[in-house]
């Protein structure tokens, strides 16, 4: 018989799903690395696996302990599964710019909820990287998952997500396509495709309010590129060890509106119903136009599922409210 010995089993070995319409205007093949077959529906549970089986085999993580981590609610959801299964709590502080649906997924596997106000500072102590900081040094036997800066979260992708891209194309890749957070997806994809084919290059998908695209091109922090901003899981005002910038051949920033429209049309017109940050994959791919040429093939990661957006992207009254369909 087969089967898998529980939901962690079942985590990786996503498909190569092709674009068709949406692509139609490129010379080249389109592939979506479809990371919502995963059983939390997005990318993240590869490295919530992985960050936790870390700490646990270097004692970061005791049995009964406590994880605590801030996250967009990806994260969350991936490490809530792991835990259910290895029999640890839970607390999640998370940002109230991100869906009520997140919030209510992460509270129904059993998780915590603490919402921070996201027009903060990342150094004010309401933020959510200080809060989650300060419940970890206060809550005993607790373990902060720190997801930004936690090398396991790169090695996750490296290990996984990068051997199975360069397997599912026979080693044709020639683009990889991603949008940027907390660094882990680009760096060990990027990382590892580059070691078995140093011409192969990775864009980065950034927006508006972040900082990564500047401080890639001149090496300046530049504050005044910060301020708040509509997409989901993509972009920081902060720079995370994770985000190898030596990896990135470049960054394409999306409008938060053109994030939102291009996940409604990834619904209507490829049948995929999928999170926020693939809209804005899927437009900064098509920003990229004169890079690609006919013999090429593109690999873009779609990180979330669209369950998760159903009250703001894919809810009409939403998008009108936001100015981004009449």
């Amino acid at each position: 018989m087969n089967y898998a010995k529980n939901i962690l089993e079942t985590i990786g070995n996503t498909p190569l799903v092709k674009l068709n319409k949406l692509t139609a205007e490129l010379p080249c093949l389109v592939l979506a690395k479809y990371e919502t077959f995963n059983p939390g529906n997005s990318v993240k549970d590869r490295m919530a696996l992985t960050m936790i089986e870390d700490a646990e085999a270097d004692g970061r993580l005791k049995p009964g302990g406590t994880i605590i981590e801030g996250t967009s609610g990806n994260t969350g959801m991936g490490l809530a599964l792991v835990a259910i299964v290895k029999g640890y709590k839970c607390i999640f502080v998370i940002s109230d710019k991100q869906s009520k649906e997140k919030m209510d997924i992460l509270k129904a596997l059993g998780a915590e909820v603490i919402v921070c106000p996201t027009n903060v500072e990342p150094t004010d102590p309401r933020s959510y990287y200080s809060v989650s900081k300060r419940l970890a040094e206060e809550t005993p036997n607790s373990w902060y998952v720190n997801q930004y800066d936690n090398p396991s979260n790169t090695k996750a992708h490296y290990q996984s997500t990068g051997p199975e891209i360069w397997k599912q194309t026979d080693g044709k890749i020639t683009h990889f396509v991603v949008g940027v957070g907390t660094g882990g997806t680009v760096s060990g994809v990027g990382k590892y495709l580059k070691e078995q084919n140093p011409d192969i290059k990775v864009w980065g998908i950034d927006t508006y309010g972040s900082v990564f695209k500047k401080y890639h091109e001149t090496g300046i922090f530049d504050e005044n590129e910060i301020y708040p901003y509509v997409t989901e899981g993509i972009g920081e005002d902060i720079l995370p060890e994770n985000v190898d910038f030596s990896i990135i051949d470049g960054f394409t920033k999306v409008t938060d509106k053109d994030a939102a429209v291009y996940t409604q049309r990834l619904a209507k017109e490829e049948g995929m119903f999928l999170g926020n940050s693939a809209g804005a994959a899927i437009k900064g791919l098509l920003q990229l136009k004169e890079h690609f040429t006919k013999d090429d093939v593109v690999v873009v990661l779609f990180h979330d599922h669209g369950s998760r957006y159903v009250g703001k992207m894919f809810n009409n009254d939403w998008m009108k409210k936001m100015g981004y369909i009449d």
